[in-house]
């Protein structure tokens, strides 16, 4: 009777550690993949996103593009960045943290298409398709890249300088920098347009800032306090351009033309105010909103153009408060 008892009680306990083995077991994969298991539980797909930055408005901009994006495709959708322009090797590790989370996709703006190759390729690996956003990624991997045509945004800013500036003249150029696609997208387009249509503009210099308002600022006072006859400058992002509107103001230069690209609160209350002759804005909600649906189309077995081109817009102080304009500033 005892062993009978005896039996009855340890196949209980044994019953009872399978069920609670397999709970702890449960719970030990949704802890392991916590960002993205709950995307999954809830029957979502999830797309990750890492941009090149975060602390600009434009980064929110496109953020806020993702975001809509998300609720209208019913996906899940992270989206970082480091704190500056700067931080490849940041980029680098929460493009790697990303992958460890296994996402159904992912959305890229590299800082240094040579430095991501490497991930990449794991992505490309594990069928996990890549949508480059405004900045592209040299090479096959990415399925579709959503930016600006940079270079012929840049063209435009140089024939608003050259207009400006009566067609001759010294300029030169603040630009974020010299490896991601946009930095040299925008410096080539400048100039190689000013090269092959103006004869009598010189660019006399080009520095480079890190899209940090700081840094941008110290290089616009250089170039400024080395070329006193200058004649025009030009940010090629939003850092590069507060910055150089800072140069202006700190060196009292108000006969220099200035140009920006992108938008935000200061640009805008710098050409209202008649600092910044005028700027290119980009359109970064839809951005932000085409590269979360090119990674779900291409998820669902779609078509997708390889090149999505979301336009480029002038603004200054003519047409800065139209409601065409409007719909693509960002403060």
């Amino acid at each position: 009777m005892m062993k009978a008892k005896a039996g009855i009680f340890l196949s209980s306990v044994l019953a009872l550690s399978v069920v609670l083995g397999a709970c702890s077991s449960d719970n030990a994969s949704t802890g392991s993949k916590e960002s993205d298991a709950s995307a999954k539980v809830d029957g979502k797909r999830y797309v990750a996103v890492i941009s090149k930055g975060f602390q600009h408005q434009y980064w929110q901009a496109v953020k806020k593009g993702a975001e809509q994006a998300a609720d209208d495709l019913n996906v899940k959708v992270t989206f970082v960045g480091p704190e500056t322009e700067s931080q490849v090797d940041k980029q680098v590790e929460m493009l790697r943290n990303a992958l460890d989370k296994k996402p159904d996709a992912i959305g890229l703006a590299a800082l240094d298409s040579k430095a991501v190759l490497p991930l990449l390729e794991q992505a490309q690996n594990k069928k996990i398709p890549v949508v480059a956003f405004d900045s592209g990624v040299e090479g096959d991997i990415p399925v579709a890249t959503a930016a600006t045509d940079n270079k012929a945004a840049a063209a435009l800013a140089a024939d608003k300088m050259a207009e400006l500036i009566g067609e001759k003249g010294e300029v030169a150029i603040v630009a974020h920098d010299q490896t991601s696609k946009t930095g040299v997208d925008r410096r080539d387009g400048f100039v190689d347009q000013i090269k092959s249509k103006y004869p009598n503009i010189k660019i006399v210099d080009i520095q480079y800032g890190a899209g940090d308002q700081l840094k941008s600022t110290d290089a616009a006072k250089a170039i400024l306090q080395a070329h006193p006859n200058l004649k025009g400058l030009f940010g090629t992002n939003e850092g590069s351009a507060i910055g150089v509107i800072n140069a202006v103001k700190e060196l009292n230069k108000k006969s220099v033309k200035v140009i920006g690209f992108d938008s935000g609160k200061l640009q805008i209350d710098a050409i209202k105010g008649g600092v910044m002759a005028g700027a290119i804005t980009q359109n970064p909600i839809a951005i932000g909103y085409e590269t979360v649906k090119a990674a779900v189309d291409t998820l669902d077995g779609k078509e997708v153009s390889k090149s999505i081109d979301t336009g480029f817009f002038w603004y200054d102080k003519t047409n800065i408060d139209d409601s065409k304009t409007k719909e693509v500033l960002y403060e």
